[in-house]
């Protein structure tokens, strides 16, 4: 078994994540996983579980919170690749 890096649970079904950067992280949960490795959206705080918005460089999890903490205009939008 292998603990959690979160909570410390052994659980037999914990799982691994690696990251881009070469990160390897144990979880139990994909709570937990969320908890340690989900952005957090520079307006409102909450953890970007999606696609989340870019506005130069900044992270966001909306639309609406994109264009609250930057002024940017209606043209950005939350759908993704839409064609």
């Amino acid at each position: 078994m292998a603990s959690c890096e979160v909570c410390g649970n052994d659980y037999e079904l914990a799982f691994e994540v690696r990251t881009q950067d070469g990160g390897e992280h144990v979880f139990d949960s994909f709570e937990c996983a969320i908890h340690r490795l989900a952005p957090v959206c520079e307006h409102c705080g909450c953890r970007v579980i999606g696609h989340g918005v870019s506005v130069d460089g900044r992270f966001f999890c909306c639309a609406h919170c994109a264009r609250t903490a930057t002024g940017a205009g209606a043209e950005l939008q939350d759908a993704v690749g839409t064609a």
